[in-house]
């Protein structure tokens, strides 16, 4: 048996080490769900061109964007846990995870809708005091039902005036197919192709009337992003990036739209149409938003909305038992209950 003297020893299990396999440290990885609208395509761009891995790699971490059918579903998915953020409406963020229990950071406000959202009824001569007594499809609950409440407002009607038949985003094109089916709220590109499939048809109400109240916003787990704020860093930076693609003169934008186009199932007009009528924030506009004082009277409104539809949980009689906590540091509702938060931190890191 060979006898290695000290030196000879060292020498021999340093090349033992080099040549063995080194152990791989796995990465932490982040999902992202989000579901086809043109607001939310820059984010599977960020995918499927490598811009949320290149992100992710800078920071040590794996992001990954799951495309899914159901806007809902989506929703419901991230509020179980199957995903660590999701591109939502912001009332729907309070209604959905942050009422269930979930702490819910809104990391990016990333647009808000100009007419991507809108109340479509048949007949061209129709008036928004003609939905009384009609039936109207939309998905309960949501930034839809919201849109529709305030519309019904504006035309001196109310819920108690008209049916709804909850129905999903996925089924709210087919649904129209029936003629019994008369009005529907949805959002583009949904509210686009009944638009085009049904002459006879007018939008008698759209989001544009109603400017920074209908808000996507990029949400994640708080747990998560305390744990680990490079992931709210990373999502920033990736999300701005693709964003800043949309403009005409970037090298990659015919790359971009033809992705939209792809995804939307529609021609470069159809995405231009669409992205019309979407408004982009900036990191600076974003920040402002969510610190600016018109934005809490559009969350009061919004929670008082979800309280009186019972949004804010089972047997709730309050409308302060969720608390709300905007960029300015103010808080709605309860402060010893903050489930949906709008910080300013990534915001401002990702300005330029």
């Amino acid at each position: 048996m060979a006898c290695f003297k000290p030196f000879q020893y060292a020498m021999a299990l340093a090349i033992c080490i080099a040549v063995l396999p080194h152990p791989s440290f796995a990465k932490n990885t982040y999902r992202i769900a989000w579901t086809i609208y043109a607001g939310s395509m820059p984010l599977g761009f960020a995918e499927d061109s490598g811009i949320l891995k290149k992100w992710g790699d800078k920071y040590g971490i794996e992001l990954k964007a799951v495309q899914l059918n159901d806007y809902v579903e989506a929703q419901n998915q991230f509020t179980a846990g199957a995903f660590d953020a999701v591109i939502a409406m912001s009332l729907d963020a309070l209604t959905i995870p942050a009422s269930a229990g979930v702490d819910t950071t809104a990391v990016l406000p990333l647009s808000t809708s100009v007419g991507s959202d809108g109340i479509i009824i048949r007949g061209k001569d129709k008036k928004l005091a003609d939905m009384k007594g009609k039936k109207i499809n939309l998905i309960e609950l949501s930034g839809s039902h919201y849109l529709l409440a305030r519309a019904l407002d504006t035309a001196g009607l109310s819920e108690r005036d008209v049916s709804l038949i909850n129905t999903s985003d996925a089924d709210i094109v087919a649904a129209f197919e029936a003629s019994s089916t008369e009005v529907v709220v949805t959002w583009k590109p949904q509210l686009s192709e009944i638009l085009k499939q049904y002459p006879d048809t007018r939008v008698l109400f759209d989001s544009s009337a109603i400017p920074g109240e209908i808000v996507d916003v990029m949400i994640a787990r708080t747990d998560a992003l305390a744990k680990d704020p490079a992931f709210g860093t990373a999502l920033a930076g990736a999300w701005y990036e693709a964003t800043a693609i949309l403009a005409p003169s970037h090298p990659k934008h015919s790359d971009l739209m033809a992705y939209m186009s792809s995804g939307l199932a529609t021609d470069q007009q159809g995405v231009k149409e669409q992205l019309a009528t979407i408004d982009f924030f900036t990191p600076e506009r974003a920040a402002k938003l969510v610190a600016d004082a018109s934005y809490k009277t559009t969350l009061d409104n919004m929670r008082t909305f979800a309280f009186e539809h019972g949004l804010l949980g089972q047997g709730i009689k309050d409308v302060n038992v969720v608390g709300i906590e905007l960029g300015s540091g103010q808080i709605l509702g309860s402060a010893d209950n903050i489930k949906l938060r709008f910080p300013t931190t990534w915001l401002k890191a990702a300005a330029p």
